[in-house]
């Protein structure tokens, strides 16, 4: 697997379906943003309502990030043949039966690398690469949020410098087109620009993040397979 490799593949299926990418997080993120915006604009309006604006926004944030993640996986695996077999309502309730152990796997997930980050960079790291198949092995094989951890892992064994650097080449990038989008919306009213520039950003760049990692996943079981079969026995 090459760094270069699943960029690219990942890139032509971003292409190619962008539409249907882009309408899979957008009806996600305009809830989420709009919240955020909300809670921005209650900033100003007493503690109390920052507060109750702000734990309405955690909850819902949490569930529906998570949700569009799935989601987001699955329409990769779904698209990967070259056509789109199910609606975006089909692909949303396809991963709802996952998405208690999708949320659960991703919260614990980024709490582990965000305390590794702020002890030592080097943690940080080491966790991003090992439990960065996470949330594609509890959508695409079904496993718990517990087993996820450790089939993540597995997966990524043998190719953890690939990973890593895949993973910090596409945040950057992501942080370098999310900003020049934030930046467009920057001239409307506050509560406009910090709405529609986040929403924006987030359905165009979450997806291709989403198609990078996916595509990562199938690169590596697939290779992982084809290994196995060429060394077992006849």
């Amino acid at each position: 697997m090459t760094v270069g490799g699943v960029l690219s593949e990942a890139w032509e299926l971003y292409k190619r379906f962008f539409g249907r990418f882009f309408l899979t997080a957008v009806i996600v993120f305009a809830v989420l943003d709009l919240l955020t915006a909300l809670i921005e604009q209650a900033a100003g309006n007493g503690t109390g309502s920052k507060v109750l604006w702000g734990l309405v926004a955690a909850v819902v944030g949490i569930v529906g990030y998570f949700w569009v993640q799935a989601a987001l996986v699955e329409t990769v695996n779904d698209v990967r043949d070259g056509r789109a077999d199910r609606s975006i309502g089909e692909t949303y309730s396809a991963v709802r039966p996952r998405l208690g152990s999708v949320t659960i796997a991703g919260l614990l997930a980024g709490i582990g690398i965000a305390i590794g980050f702020v002890l030592l960079i080097i943690p940080g790291l080491y966790l991003l690469t090992i439990w960065s198949m996470v949330i594609p092995v509890v959508v695409l094989e079904s496993r718990s949020a517990g087993e996820s951890f450790t089939r993540s892992r597995e997966i990524v064994s043998g190719h953890g410098w690939t990973i890593l650097g895949l993973a910090l080449l596409v945040f950057l990038l992501v942080a370098i087109v999310a900003g020049l989008i934030s930046a467009l919306f920057s001239p409307l009213p506050d509560f406009f620009d910090s709405w529609l520039g986040s929403l924006v950003g987030h359905a165009i760049t979450v997806p291709f993040a989403a198609a990078v990692l996916t595509t990562a996943y199938f690169t590596l079981t697939r290779d992982a397979s084809q290994a196995t079969s060429t060394t077992s026995p006849a």
